[in-house]
């Protein structure tokens, strides 16, 4: 051992923080949810569906963006007459197809956020199954 480093407390470095009454654990870590709620099924099955229509929805924006800029000059796709139309259609689209879950984007987020007993999803339905097998949600 090195003589010129000092000597360290054995815990709570001298600072206070180890006694029983300090109050930090419970300010800093907020309850969380159970994973086996089903509101907190609920919720993570409807963000993650409505993440992956907006990653459906900047994808097709950003491929009709490509395709005026690659168009020629007297090309259809180059005119930007009903562009809002046509992207209140694309995000029609993107909603469909995320509701289908066609891509998988939502599947994967769910398997982060949830623990390996819960994040099963039904092929059938679409839905996610909870460790017992019954439609959770």
């Amino acid at each position: 051992m090195d003589n010129r480093l000092p000597a360290l407390p054995a815990s709570g470095l001298g600072l206070g923080l180890d006694k029983a009454d300090t109050g930090l654990a419970k300010t800093v870590a907020p309850a969380a949810a159970s994973p086996q709620d089903a509101a907190f099924l609920k919720k993570a099955d409807e963000a993650a569906v409505k993440f992956e229509s907006f990653f459906i929805g900047h994808m097709l924006k950003q491929m009709r963006s490509s395709t005026k800029e690659m168009a020629g000059e007297d090309s259809i796709y180059k005119d930007s007459i009903n562009s809002d139309m046509l992207d209140m259609a694309d995000n029609l689209v993107a909603d469909q197809l995320a509701g289908q879950r066609a891509f998988g984007v939502a599947d994967a987020i769910l398997r982060q956020l949830l623990p390996p007993a819960v994040n099963k999803v039904d092929n059938g339905t679409n839905k996610i199954v909870d460790a017992k097998n019954s439609p959770a949600v």
